[in-house]
């Protein structure tokens, strides 16, 4: 893309009215030999479009006015893809609803967290979950445990991440706070400069009655936007509904004694020699640290090797 296109894309997302002005110039300019003076057009854009296509040189010095500076980039901005230069970011709102089942998980998920108060429902989910978990528990150390535990977890967070999270929505929610920040700072400035150089009571008003609107479309988008979080979120409730039991069984396991005690010690890199149950970092016991150590750790070479990118789309 030439770099007029790419300023005629910047206006347009500013300002959506933008696109008729364009318009308004092109036909002027055919009709009077591929010049335009202010006079032609006046009625068809206002006089701070016409300062801004002058300021960011999409049109230049003429013989007897202006002319286009690239016309060949200004009928394909115009043309060739009019959904690139749409002043809004189409956001389908349905793509981020939550399903049945998503929220069947997130219900889930909360009753299992009573289990982290109440004992009775920790020996339940622990006592559960310990039936599917004591041939691996009798073949390694707890601490080993804890890793493979770890493995597991990050495994299957990034494939619950990579399949129930969309980057490009969350990119589209970014993309458009960027245009309403972007909008509003060239509102500002616009003001700004004319207030330098002493405009008329009219056109000041006119740019802060301009700014007001930007705010409140800001706001607008701003309650809009927790569809972002609900896309953001969806996954986690998943991950919790299946990582919330797995935390309940290793703290059952090692608060509840049913941890041997020769196993309830390893040494932990940098650190030394520690017990599982001891605090670590704060109100953190080790137990909880190495899990952490170890899902951070396997997450990050896990996306590595299964070539998986949630950056979103567009940032």
């Amino acid at each position: 893309m030439t770099r007029t296109a790419e300023k005629i894309n910047a206006l347009v997302r500013e300002d959506g009215s933008m696109v008729d002005a364009l318009e308004a110039i092109r036909q002027t300019a055919d009709e009077n030999g591929g010049e335009v003076q202010w006079g032609d057009v006046s009625d068809e854009l206002t006089s701070g479009q016409w300062g801004r296509l002058i300021e960011k040189g999409v049109l230049i010095d003429g013989d007897e006015g202006f002319e286009i500076a690239d016309r060949d980039a200004y009928d394909e901005a115009l043309d060739d893809d009019p959904d690139s230069i749409a002043a809004d970011v189409d956001i389908d709102e349905e793509q981020t609803q939550w399903s049945q089942w998503d929220k069947l998980a997130a219900v889930g998920s909360v009753l299992l967290m009573i289990g982290y108060w109440l004992e009775s429902v920790r020996e339940t989910v622990g006592g559960t979950i310990d039936m599917v978990m004591a041939p691996l528990d009798a073949a390694l150390p707890f601490y080993a445990v804890i890793l493979a535990v770890a493995l597991l977890t990050g495994l299957y967070s990034t494939l619950l991440q990579a399949n129930l999270m969309n980057p490009e929505v969350i990119g589209k929610y970014q993309q458009r706070m960027k245009s309403m920040q972007d909008k509003q700072k060239d509102v500002r400035e616009r003001k700004q400069e004319a207030e330098e150089r002493g405009a008329s009571d009219a056109e000041i008003e006119r740019l802060e009655n301009e700014m007001e609107e930007v705010r409140e479309e800001q706001m607008e988008a701003m309650a809009e936007n927790i569809g972002m979080f609900k896309e953001q979120f969806r996954p986690m409730v998943w991950i919790m509904l299946f990582t919330i039991p797995l935390f309940l069984w290793m703290y059952w396991k090692i608060l509840g004694g049913h941890v041997s005690q020769t196993e309830m010690t390893m040494i932990m890199p940098i650190i030394g020699e520690v017990a599982l149950n001891e605090g670590l970092l704060g109100p953190m016991w080790a137990w909880i640290v190495w899990y952490f150590l170890c899902s951070m750790g396997f997450t990050q070479l896990l996306r590595k090797a299964l070539n998986i990118d949630m950056t979103p789309t567009g940032t």
